[in-house]
């Protein structure tokens, strides 16, 4: 949606009730709301940040400009969870009310310390004439979600990037606290600056240098790069704008990517033995993926169900953008796994032998098996015109091909109507379907399919094509 400027930018206070009002009750007028993925109450949500565990929940803000489905001042909001499938909206809200972050609270990290969460992350700061100035600032939440913003700049541009420099993330490593934080070069490639907090100090900061991660910078920007630790095994996860199409095939605006490394020389600033590249998702829509490490291990990352620069059906309803359901991370012969934490099953209400439906409440889950050998066909969001959203499954060619062309309104199809991906066989599948979004796990997360599908009115129901499928249906409540 495009706003211009001094709208995007206007004060939060400048914003009237009956203004709220109205934004509200656009958003409600939607046909397309989710039941149960993180949707921004108004206007825009972008980024996952501080996904975290602390005071014994888990933590997960949204990257949102309440005031339309465009990218404006930007605020986090502040979201909790028992399980990491129910999250509530506390009220708790990062604002871009400091010197540090007056043009927008931007993407970042948080790690907890002590009996604080400490938060890490970008304040987009403009002068009069437009030039920005991207500041690594930092704050803490106590227990009682009180935020207090420190008034140091803890990390400021480097000499070699631009000021496209952010999204920095904290971890720690062998006891020792570091963050990357992603990076435009003066000569407009994509790069990663490694820095170590001094004595563990997070006011005190170290450049260690560029992350060795064997990138080619194809690239001209890499945002939200992120890197856990999956069976102690480093995982960079990065978004990579404008990547060269021969260094890896990918059709949306910008892909979300990932390599597995093999040990992390931190000093080196390398990590080594790094893979090739690969799609993180196959979907249309998944980007700026955040994941982290519990204190047991545990890898659980979340992406936003969306792209930068893309216009949306709802964006007609003052708001754009979703949470995708959380995953946790493996690794099995060299490929990374993302499937979907056990707790999501607490969603499940009736189930039923899978079959054609004529009508559903676009809000359930398949738990499918696919015949080896054979090509198989189904329909998701179905209207009797034989129309709908198209997954084939052809273990002959091996290949998965999702095909949205006659799935509800169309949009970015300058970036094409069909996904696919390479699959020798694909045994078994779980879809879940919420209304407008659609997450398609494959052989247990070892390929991942995230989209967004607005359905018209009469798109509701299912249908096999053709081929052997068998499963269960669950309906899921909200």
């Amino acid at each position: 949606m495009n706003l211009p400027t001094e709208v995007r930018y206007r004060s939060y206070a400048d914003w009237t009730d009956e203004e709220k009002a109205e934004i509200r009750a656009h958003v409600a007028a939607s046909p397309w709301r989710a039941n149960y993925h993180i949707e921004p109450k108004t206007g825009l949500l972008n980024d996952p940040n501080g996904f975290s565990y602390f005071n014994g929940k888990f933590q997960l803000f949204y990257q949102n400009w309440p005031f339309g489905a465009a990218h404006g001042l930007k605020q986090w909001v502040h979201t909790e969870s028992q399980d990491l499938v129910h999250f509530k909206e506390t009220g708790i809200t990062l604002q871009p009310d400091h010197e540090n972050d007056s043009h927008g609270a931007y993407s970042g990290s948080a790690y907890p310390i002590d009996d604080k969460l400490f938060i890490f992350y970008t304040g987009n700061v403009r002068n009069q004439n437009w030039v920005r100035d991207p500041r690594q600032i930092g704050a803490w939440m106590d227990k009682q979600g009180h935020i207090e913003k420190f008034d140091d700049i803890l990390i400021k541009q480097p000499a070699d990037a631009t000021e496209h420099f952010r999204d920095p993330q904290i971890f720690n490593y062998k006891g020792q606290y570091y963050a990357i934080v992603g990076a435009q070069s003066l000569d407009k490639k994509g790069f990663i600056k490694l820095y170590k907090a001094l004595n563990n100090d997070v006011h005190n900061w170290q450049e260690v240098g560029n992350l060795d991660f064997g990138g080619t910078g194809s690239e001209y920007m890499i945002e939200c790069p992120n890197l856990v630790f999956v069976d102690d095994q480093p995982v960079l996860l990065y978004s990579p704008q404008g990547l060269d199409k021969t260094e890896l095939a990918y059709d949306n605006i910008y892909p979300n990517t990932y390599k597995i490394c093999q040990t992390f020389d931190t000093n080196k600033s390398a990590l080594l033995g790094a893979s090739k590249i690969f799609n993180l998702d196959y979907g249309f829509e998944a980007y700026a993926t955040q994941g982290f490490n519990m204190p047991d291990g545990k890898a659980y990352c979340v992406s936003w169900i969306g792209l930068p620069d893309i216009d949306y059906p709802t964006d007609r309803y003052d708001y754009q953008g979703a949470m995708s359901l959380v995953k946790e991370l493996s690794i099995k012969d060299g490929k990374l796994y993302q499937y979907p934490v056990s707790a999501i099953t607490s969603l499940r209400t009736t189930q039923e032998v899978f079959g054609d439906k004529d009508q559903t409440d676009n809000c359930y889950e398949l738990d499918l098996t696919f015949a080896p050998d054979q090509k198989t066909e189904l329909l998701l969001f179905a209207d009797q015109k034989g129309q709908g959203l198209k997954l084939t499954v052809d273990n002959n060619k091996g290949k998965v091909i999702l095909d949205r062309s006659q799935a509800g309104v169309q949009y970015a199809t300058e970036f094409g109507t069909i996904r696919e991906c390479q699959l020798d066989q694909t045994q078994e599948a779980r879809i879940f379907v919420d209304k407008s979004i659609v997450e398609i796990f494959i052989n247990k997360g070892e390929k991942v399919f995230t989209s967004r599908v607005f359905p018209q009115a009469d798109q509701s129901g299912l249908k096999i094509l053709s081929g052997q499928v068998s499963g269960t249906y669950y309906h899921l409540k909200g």
